[in-house]
């Protein structure tokens, strides 16, 4: 009875992988399109994501370690381990397919994540560039009226919640 625990937390994780999966392309789409109030949001959202990532995590560590020692393996098999041990039998399939979907999801994942931190990176030079182009030196009235300007420059816009 313990594969079928096994797999049950896998499947869970499965989905998880893939609402990350999701939840960092949705992040990436809105720093593309430069919709970056919404930002925080999103970040939250794949925080949580891997909040429960790492619950499901501990639960499949406690159910692992229940099949182990059924299966005479160690308890911190590897799922490539419980696949390949000889109790495996009909799960070594189950397990195989586990493993190859969840590396497939865990590599989409690191990709996405490596662009969305390019995109991040580039996002906050551009913003860092800006302000310092921007004039620290008063502009506007003072008691003598218009104050000069160095140079014509014209206003700029700053989103300073990047």
């Amino acid at each position: 009875m313990g594969a079928q625990e096994v797999s049950t937390v896998l499947w869970r994780e499965r989905e998880l992988l893939e609402l990350l999966l999701f939840k960092l392309e949705e992040e990436q789409l809105l720093l593309t399109a430069g919709k970056s109030k919404w930002l925080q949001h999103a970040t939250r959202e794949v925080e949580q994501v891997m909040e429960r990532l790492r619950r499901s995590g501990l639960e499949r560590s406690v159910e692992v370690a229940a099949l182990a020692k059924e299966w005479g393996v160690r308890d911190d098999a590897s799922l490539r381990e419980l696949a390949e041990a000889p109790a495996a039998g009909p799960w070594r399939e189950v397990f195989e397919a586990h493993l190859t979907a969840m590396t497939r999801l865990t590599e989409e994942i690191a990709a996405l994540r490596d662009a969305n931190t390019s995109f991040l990176r580039a996002a906050m030079r551009s913003t860092q560039e800006t302000l310092a182009s921007v004039d620290a030196g008063p502009s506007g009235y003072d008691r003598l009226g218009p104050t000069q300007q160095q140079g014509n420059r014209a206003a700029l816009f700053v989103d300073r919640s990047l």
